[in-house]
């Protein structure tokens, strides 16, 4: 393949992280230390300068500020190469109100998204434990003409129904449906005691992810969520592929 352009990363780095009270009383879940210095979200970052994507906006809200401090004396970028991973905390610039959902804060955020002028955008969550290769996802996602492309992991079918499961179509690539926390998780094909659960972590053509957003942002109904409707309503487009 020729050398691609490589995608802007988006980090969503927001959640307040509850259910693992009372770590998160004075931070964000991604702020939460792991193995001594470390801390959540430097495994996705991690991920990301392994694979050569240097241009990231990591965008924050809730009890933000030991999370930026972490990522602006960790993650020094080359300015002079015009390479950058920076925190970007909410700003209200729809209005005053802070966001509402994942969607919602990709869309109060699309000027970085018009100031870089990208094809794709790659959008991955904070608070994961794990290791892969965003590179390889990306050639996959150019190479299939995605207009999404989620990424995956295999889990046993009886386990499943706590998670987003993905359902797909014959050719085992593209998604038939997003099915939420299911209570009969659909198997993958070929592999009946195994179901494909969502990660969380996306990569968009740019025109496609913007499109969407808007007409989520519409919607007075919607959570404004990723998974919950913008997923579903590229799936329903028959754009949304999987990586696993």
């Amino acid at each position: 393949m020729a050398k691609l352009k490589l995608p802007l990363g988006i980090v969503l780095a927001g959640g307040e992280g509850k259910r693992l009270m009372p770590l998160t009383a004075d931070r964000a879940k991604p702020a939460v230390p792991f193995g001594g210095s470390y801390r959540l979200i430097d495994f996705v970052l991690s991920n990301l300068v392994n694979a050569n994507m240097l241009k990231v906006a990591v965008l924050t809200q809730y009890k933000s500020h030991s999370l930026d401090r972490h990522i602006t004396t960790t993650w020094r970028m080359s300015a002079l190469l015009g390479n950058y991973i920076t925190p970007v905390p909410a700003q209200q610039r729809l209005g005053p109100r802070w966001y509402t959902g994942s969607a919602d804060a990709i869309l109060q955020n699309f000027n970085l998204i018009h100031d870089e002028n990208p094809k794709h955008v790659l959008v991955f969550g904070a608070d994961h434990v794990y290791r892969m290769d965003p590179g390889q996802m990306f050639e996959q996602h150019v190479e299939s003409g995605a207009g999404v492309t989620v990424a995956a992991i295999r889990m046993p079918r009886s386990e499943a129904h706590e998670f987003g499961v993905i359902e797909l179509e014959d050719d085992g690539i593209t998604i038939k449906a997003f099915h939420e926390k299911p209570s009969d998780p659909p198997a993958m094909p070929g592999h009946p005691d195994l179901s494909l659960v969502s990660m969380g972590n996306y990569i968009f053509k740019r025109d496609v992810m913007e499109e969407a957003l808007i007409i989520d942002a519409e919607d007075i109904e919607s959570r404004h969520d990723l998974g919950a409707n913008i997923i579903p309503f590229l799936t329903n487009n028959g754009v949304a592929k999987v990586y696993d």
